[in-house]
């Protein structure tokens, strides 16, 4: 009788096993669908470490995803989501995982963690599952997979999953400029040979993420970033009348307007008109963009001066150059080099000092992708916070577990925002030092072509005297034409025009 009353225990404990965790977990999804999401974080926390059974197991660690992005605890749903979409799709929530990782990308605005996850879990072998999400779903995937792809070189495969995402998408200018950028590559297979048919095919999509119908994600940014690859297209075809057009036409004090200027000047130098370039320049170099750290402008303003043969302006524009950046290049030095670790470079932008200079800062800052690491950071710390001081959370498995992995994210941040700024600031480093070498070519050939013009007995004095300034050509009967008096109006900067003397002689005309 004994032996039968323990085989029978034997044979029913599984079954009571899984009845306890099916009720904790009909418990826990009631507090959630009753809105009780503290009470229910906890219970699906314990359920998904310790349930007995598979499925209940599974759901609950859905759940709690679920239950931490309604908290609003965007990172900690993101993790838990990641956990299901790293398991692969014997998970059984792997789709909604998928779908929730998605959702709390674009609440976050988040451009490295969840893109490389979706990048890794890519394979072929899932392809195919992937289909069967909604269909707004599956164009952000392609979309953030597609930046993975081209950040890697891998263009082929980020041309297809760019040209998947459909136009009724949200995501569809972004996309469409990406394509742009992926096609126009100079390693794009099948260049130099087919690069009419991939020029015109970029063209096309930068074209087609200015033309973008219905709510598109920061579609005003879009559209300047679309002009800025037209214009550097045209540019790089020496197409210089259409890329002027593009870099005009971004707006004035938007986002990239100070890069459209930069462009624009050398757009217009090498189509000759060097009273435009010179133009653009002098309203990239407004107080406005006292800031700006364009080093690279002052080298373009000397060589059109050059080019010109005005060279009392290049000694002038040179000396600006070495009073502005100089400085700079000796406060730089020791923070360029490979000694430095990523946590420390990630310091140095990550909060307001004096170490930096005040330009070279801000130009790491403003970019978009150090900026979401700060702003990643920022809500993981006020998640840390949430968890800890949560009174009903106390004592449960949830705190630890949780604030672990925040931590581990955070690390992960640090280091991908200090390779970021560690290689920004190298590259800040070799820009000073590339145009500090250019700047001083451009003084030593000054030097010698003053000589030869001196020992050809040319009065450059004279020559100069000779020659008359005229107003610029008006663009239209609406424009009207106000003498530049030293002052920067705000309405006025971005259209300025500089008429030239040349102080060639005419067998250098065409210098």
């Amino acid at each position: 009788m004994k032996r039968l009353l323990l085989a029978t225990f034997l044979v029913l404990a599984p079954l009571a096993a899984s009845a306890q965790d099916v009720n904790a977990y009909n418990q826990a999804l009631a507090a959630f669908n009753a809105g009780q999401l503290d009470a229910a974080a906890p219970r699906f926390f314990e359920l998904s470490a310790k349930a007995a059974d598979e499925e209940v197991r599974a759901k609950s660690e859905y759940y709690l995803a679920q239950t931490f992005a309604r908290k609003d605890m965007p990172v900690s749903a993101l993790v838990t989501y990641a956990q299901i979409v790293n398991a692969g799709p014997s998970h059984p929530n792997y789709l909604q995982a998928l779908e929730g990782l998605v959702d709390v990308q674009q609440k976050l605005n988040e451009q490295n963690l969840v893109p490389n996850i979706l990048d890794k879990a890519y394979t072929p072998e899932v392809r195919d599952r992937w289909v069967k999400l909604p269909k707004e779903v599956l164009a952000r995937i392609n979309y953030m997979v597609g930046t993975i792809s081209q950040r890697r070189g891998r263009f082929e495969e980020a041309r297809a999953l760019l040209e998947a995402v459909p136009p009724d998408s949200r995501v569809y200018a972004r996309a469409r400029y990406l394509l742009g950028v992926v096609l126009a590559d100079p390693h794009f297979p099948g260049r130099p040979a087919e690069a009419d048919t991939l020029d015109a095919a970029a063209l096309a999509a930068f074209r087609g993420a200015l033309d973008a119908k219905g709510p598109q994600i920061a579609h005003d940014e879009v559209k300047q970033l679309a002009l800025l690859g037209m214009g550097r297209l045209h540019y790089g075809r020496h197409e210089y009348p259409p890329a002027i057009s593009s870099y005009e036409a971004v707006p004035r004090y938007g986002r990239f307007w100070d890069q459209a200027l930069f462009e624009n000047g050398f757009a217009r130098f090498q189509g000759e008109d060097f009273g435009g370039a010179l133009g653009s320049l002098q309203a990239l170099h407004a107080p406005q963009f006292e800031g700006a750290f364009q080093p690279e402008s002052w080298i373009l303003k000397a060589t059109v001066y050059y080019y010109s043969c005005l060279f009392d302006e290049v000694k002038t524009t040179l000396a600006a150059y070495d009073t502005l950046y100089e400085p700079m290049a000796k406060q730089l030095e020791p923070f360029a080099g490979e000694e430095l670790d990523l946590l420390s470079a990630y310091n140095l932008v990550a909060a307001e000092n004096r170490r930096l200079p005040g330009p070279i800062y801000l130009w790491i800052r403003d970019n978009e992708r150090i900026q979401d690491v700060m702003r990643m950071i920022a809500q993981v710390d006020a998640e840390k916070r949430m968890a800890n001081e949560l009174g009903v959370w106390r004592g449960t498995g949830l705190v630890p577990e949780t604030v672990s992995s925040l931590e581990q994210v955070r690390g992960t941040l640090m280091q991908i925002g200090g390779r970021f700024a560690k290689s920004r600031l190298q590259e800040a480093a070799q820009n000073l030092r590339t145009f500090a070498d250019q700047a001083e070519i451009i003084r030593v050939q000054t030097a010698l072509d003053e000589k030869d013009l001196l020992l050809a007995g040319v009065d450059q004095k004279a020559l100069l005297k000779s020659q008359s300034i005229y107003r610029p050509k008006m663009p239209g009967a609406s424009w009207n034409y106000w003498k530049f008096q030293g002052e920067f109006w705000r309405d006025e900067i971005g259209y300025y025009q500089y008429t030239l003397k040349r102080g060639c002689p005419a067998k250098l005309q065409g210098k």
